[in-house]
């Protein structure tokens, strides 16, 4: 719930131009032929396909046949449009976090901090309630199960995790200089609050749960805020 000239992670900067990463649309980029016929193959549908894959069973899970398999080309193909498997997840990892969390960033410009932890809330039941995509964080999945030989791509999903947490962290403390939340608010306990709610909803819709359920979750975890 935590998103690329590939291998290096795609950054983009928030309004202020620290750095920080926020999830936002931005223009695909992929190896392009050089010679030869052309691709017989959408590279758009190619990666969203790619995508669900790596989404349903996390970035060890998904081998070069399922993921060949399921965008529908070779291997030679998937290695001249995408680099290897992890520049292809990576790139799905940019498109999980431009179509799924856009919610993201429109959460931090809610005038109160409780907006903005109402946004996150929502826009993650909706995202893990949708009828047509597969269940769970696509960065829980492949933070949690990945092992030693895909160490890089763990780092990869925790650094991104990591920015856009820290620029939660700046949104609470300026609700807490406005006053918005109570002076003795712990800000860097709140915020891992919100992030938790939103990765155990995750958890609990790949496991099944429906969507009544979150939202006595997302309601419950509302009306516990301290501020506003």
């Amino acid at each position: 719930m935590l998103a690329t000239a590939l291998p290096i992670a795609a950054k983009k900067v928030d309004d202020a131009g620290d750095g920080h990463y926020i999830p936002v649309v931005m223009d695909m980029k992929v190896c392009t032929a050089t010679k030869g016929r052309p691709r017989e193959f959408d590279v758009d549908d190619a990666l969203a396909a790619a995508l669900r894959v790596f989404w349903s069973k996390g970035y060890e899970g998904a081998s070069l046949t399922d993921l060949t398999g399921a965008m529908g080309i070779t291997r030679p193909s998937l290695y001249a449009a995408f680099g290897n498997k992890e520049a292809l997840f990576r790139k799905a990892l940019d498109l999980y976090e431009q179509e799924k969390l856009a919610y993201m960033r429109a959460a931090l410009e809610a005038p109160t901090a409780k907006g903005v932890a109402e946004r996150l809330l929502r826009g993650a039941l909706a995202s893990q309630c949708s009828d047509c995509e597969p269940k769970g964080c696509l960065g829980v999945i492949s933070s949690v199960a990945c092992g030693e030989e895909a160490e890089a791509i763990r780092e990869e999903v925790i650094k991104r995790r990591q920015s856009s947490r820290k620029a939660l962290v700046e949104r609470f403390e300026q609700a807490k200089r406005e006053g918005d939340l109570p002076a003795d608010a712990d800000i860097d306990g709140l915020t891992g609050y919100v992030f938790a709610v939103m990765q155990g909803m995750a958890v609990q819709a790949g496991a099944g749960a429906p969507r009544e359920a979150l939202e006595r979750v997302l309601e419950t975890s509302l009306m516990m805020w301290p501020g506003r």
